[in-house]
């Protein structure tokens, strides 16, 4: 070996040491452009939906979701009705894990109920509607949607559609017939709340009856079925006002007879009973970690009610199983929301969730309007909800989402779903227009993007209507392996939407694109 200390060894040395520098660079650069390029793959895995093994979602015990499966199922919370004991339960066992979890009630509540004031209307024993030579049947020809008892004769003024401008002349004392709804109402909610709205008009007129010709594209044998039975509502404060019923305008006889026909009718019935209860939607807030976006809430929701037991749970049911229990319909959506409260509590988003679950869906969305009406966190903070409701399963492999396609947060919703293994299916059975038939679309109405995260189905098949509102929908019937990758895919979800970079938005042209603008301000 060359010693340093003569020349030619110092200029061996010398050309050495820079070779060697240069050969440590280069090797150094490898490693760094290796490690970078390993990091970007990693980071774009994770992009497209590989989530990190660190993250809450990814150590959820599949015993937990299997606990609040099976309490929110139970029998013992009788199909958690709207208005009754099992309902309530629900809701505070929903509020006391919110409160082990350390969420904060929504902003100016001291806990986490907020009261929704229902109604329950028992239907009509007796009622006669007669005009020139025909007498109408309560609950046949004609259906009360709320009266006292009643006896009265009048004349009758024909009103349009019963709006502010269509009153022309004095109603005062006299029968007022209007067609139903307005030109744009066309789903049974919102021809019944374009009705409560004519309603207190016709009372502020001093109408003493309206009458609206049901002339709606749905089946009079169901409105009639669904609006003339005992009737959960929303407690408006009408239970004072002028009568109101609906006619079978779909007969063309009878909707001549009220517009032109008969000048004058007779009213009798011996009204519909009605007591006030009360439920609660349920709300928790976790706040973001980022100083500005903090300001954002994603609103993360899932509807807990049911249809309770017997009778009025609408199907067949036997002594040995009368309690619809609800387990897909909604515990299974239920159990996905409070799967994202935790995992989201344990590390927060850059954005602040708004944790809602909503009672009153069965009878008409009500909870989930309720909040839309009397928001406890202002609208245009809320720039996202991810709903989940469905009618159950029959494919293991997905999740489908209804309204996939109408926000930017398609890749969010894939990739949050393909972390935990599971495919998305973009709106199953678009004609059974889904979209608007969830408590997603309270929210979507005023403006927030909304999709519905539904359990894994393509179509209304056989396995669908197999437990679909029926009493063997039970927690013993579902595959809580499939639950919890369910509510991984939907915690990570929205996860992913709070702290996506970009706000989230509607796609262009979607019908509630105009709501977004106005709620917005852009």
């Amino acid at each position: 070996m060359f010693h340093k200390s003569t020349k030619t060894a110092q200029r061996f040395w010398k050309v050495l040491n820079a070779s060697h520098h240069k050969l440590i660079i280069n090797i150094f650069m490898r490693f760094i452009i290796q490690k970078t390029a390993i990091a970007f793959v990693l980071a774009s895995q994770f992009a497209i939906g590989q989530a990190p093994k660190k993250l809450p979602e990814t150590q959820h015990p599949r015993a937990e979701v299997e606990m609040h499966m099976r309490f929110l199922a139970s029998d013992e919370l009788q199909g958690r009705r709207t208005g009754e004991q099992g309902n309530l339960v629900a809701s505070r066992y929903i509020a006391e894990q919110f409160r082990v979890l350390g969420i904060k009630p929504a902003p100016g509540q001291t806990d986490y109920l907020q009261l929704v004031p229902f109604a329950i209307q028992k239907s009509a024993k007796e009622g006669v509607l007669i005009a020139n030579n025909d007498t109408l049947r309560v609950n046949k020809e004609f259906v009360i949607l709320g009266s006292g008892a009643a006896n009265l004769t009048a004349d009758i003024v024909f009103v349009g559609y019963g709006l502010a401008d269509d009153y022309k002349t004095d109603v005062k004392g006299k029968i007022v017939v209007a067609q139903i709804g307005t030109p744009e109402s066309k789903t049974p909610q919102e021809l019944f709340t374009a009705s409560n709205e004519k309603r207190k008009l016709a009372t502020q007129k001093g109408a003493a009856l309206l009458i609206e010709l049901f002339t709606a594209q749905i089946p009079w044998s169901f409105a009639s079925r669904y609006f003339g039975g005992e009737k959960t509502s929303l407690d408006n404060g009408l239970g004072d006002a002028v009568a109101h019923v609906w006619v079978n305008g779909q007969q063309k006889k009878y909707a001549d007879l009220f517009k032109s026909g008969a000048t004058q009718a007779t009213f009798k019935t011996t009204g519909r009973e009605q007591t006030s209860v009360k439920s609660h939607n349920v709300v928790g807030v976790i706040e973001g970690t980022d100083p500005v976006l903090k300001n954002e809430y994603v609103v993360v929701t899932a509807h807990f009610d049911h249809v309770g037991m017997g009778k009025k749970g609408g199907n067949t049911y036997t002594a040995a199983d009368s309690i619809f229990n609800g387990a897909r319909d909604n515990a299974f959506g239920t159990v996905a929301m409070l799967t994202a409260a935790k995992t989201l509590s344990l590390k927060p988003t850059k954005r602040s969730i708004l944790v809602i679950a909503y009672t009153g869906e069965e009878v008409g969305l009500l909870g989930s309007k309720y909040y839309a009406d009397h928001p406890l966190v202002p609208l245009n903070q809320c720039v996202f909800n991810l709903n989940s409701d469905g009618a159950g399963y029959a494919d293991k492999t997905l999740v489908s989402v209804i309204g996939l396609d109408r926000t930017n947060c398609k890749a969010e919703i894939e990739a949050g779903c393909k972390a935990f293994g599971l495919g998305v299916f973009g709106d199953p059975s678009p004609e059974q227009g889904l979209f608007d038939r969830s408590d997603n679309v309270s929210l979507a109405a005023k403006g927030v993007p909304a999709p519905d995260f539904a359990p894994g189905f393509k179509s209304f098949d056989g396995e669908i209507a197999k437990y679909y509102h029926q009493a063997a929908d039970n927690p013993d019937s579902v595959d809580f392996d499939y639950l919890l990758k369910f509510c991984q895919s939907f915690a990570y979800t929205a996860r992913l939407i709070g702290n996506k970079p970009v706000k989230p938005y509607w796609t262009a042209g979607d019908k509630y694109e105009p709501a977004a603008k106005a709620l917005y301000g852009k």
